[in-house]
């Protein structure tokens, strides 16, 4: 069959074409407004966060300088920038005789070092890490609940890491140690790994071979809580049947982490937990939460979609949002005018500017098409 078109249509049509050709793409709108609120964010933590010894925050611990400058290296700032290089060195002097990297006599020695294992692993394309991450490694390591042979397995606290103070593991401090141990070259086959695997999976709101604690049918959600350990501890309290509540933070934490710890899309773990991300899929707060902690889960949000590989997430009203571009926006708008952003909130240091920023900038860097 033979089709023949008149003169005119195909004139409109190559005049359609060149409009469109002209259009501003959406993607491309997007990514540009990425640059800005990155490159304000940027300005801010050079000009305005930073202190003379290339630290931020200090007098919260090393925590906010680690995750400050990775922020900066995951977009794009070279590890021989001045700034970063002084913070770079600033860590450096951390470094303990164990393997370890923290302050002496913290009581956050696992977070501390798994967060700079983090910063260090984004500024070691020249390998002028490898010693001190791999010494890193058997350190947090050899803190982890369960580490030591002959270890009870049906302890509890299994599998987890935590703050020292506490005396027991958390969900949190866990997700940042297997972030840690993937950075060290952990494959999912790690016995480290397969350890936190058991911890965290008990700490979900989902009865399973996997989890029989007390906890784990009295909510029975999928989603995640902070600890089972020493009682158990939900940030987000309890149900009248003594239930932990989920909440968002610590439900995308531990989504994240069975995902680098190759548990499959098709388990039962990961499809409760998704289905609870679609029941409560939000950017306005931390879900369960309100606005406490809203920046770490803004980070661990963009973590953990990027750890699924979806551009367009789907919630239980069947609304398909584009969660980068919807992050972006979000982040655009909470963002101050000298380009940092703070938490009225100030639970978990989150009205500190400095902290707040590197978690919004850790976030936006899981935003990049």
């Amino acid at each position: 069959m033979n089709f023949s078109y008149s003169p005119d249509f195909l004139r409109v049509s190559a005049l359609l074409l060149v409009v469109a050709a002209s259009l501003p793409c959406a993607a491309d709108d997007t990514q540009k407004d990425l640059e800005q609120v990155v490159t304000k964010a940027i300005r801010y933590l050079r000009t305005k966060g930073v202190a003379a010894d290339g630290s931020y925050s200090r007098q919260a611990g090393i925590g906010v300088t680690a995750l400050a400058t990775t922020g900066l290296l995951r977009h794009g700032v070279p590890a021989d920038d001045p700034v970063v290089a002084k913070s770079l060195k600033h860590l450096e002097g951390f470094v303990q005789a164990d393997g370890g990297i923290y302050e002496s006599g913290t009581f956050y020695r696992n977070y501390e070092t798994c967060l700079v294992v983090l910063c260090f692993k984004e500024a070691n394309a020249d390998g002028r890490y490898d010693a001190v991450i791999r010494k890193a490694d058997g350190f947090v390591q050899g803190i982890q609940w369960g580490a030591d042979e002959g270890a009870d397995e049906s302890d509890l606290a299994y599998g987890g890491s935590g703050y020292g103070k506490h005396k027991r593991p958390d969900l949190s401090n866990t997700s940042f140690f297997v972030d840690a141990l993937r950075a060290a070259g952990h494959g999912e086959e790690s016995e480290a790994m397969q350890r936190a695997v058991t911890f965290i999976s008990r700490c979900q709101n989902l009865e399973t071979e996997h989890n029989t604690t007390p906890f784990a049918a009295k909510v029975e959600d999928g989603g995640f809580y902070y600890t089972v350990a020493a009682g158990g501890d939900s940030k987000s309290g309890k149900t009248a049947n003594g239930g932990l509540r989920s909440y968002g933070g610590m439900t995308y934490a531990g989504l994240k982490s069975m995902i680098y710890a190759g548990v499959k899309r098709d388990d039962p773990r990961v499809q409760a937990a998704v289905k609870w991300v679609r029941q409560h899929y939000d950017l306005s707060t931390n879900p369960g939460m309100g606005d406490a902690g809203l920046y770490y889960y803004y980070h661990i949000f963009a973590k953990a979609l990027s750890a699924l590989s979806v551009d367009k997430f789907t919630d239980a009203r069947g609304q398909q949002h584009d969660w980068q571009a919807e992050l972006i926006e979000t982040l655009a708008v909470r963002q101050q005018a000298d380009g940092a952003w703070t938490n009225g909130n100030a639970r978990w240091f989150e009205g500190d500017p400095n902290l707040a920023t590197a978690y919004a900038l850790l976030a936006l860097s899981y935003c990049r098409r």
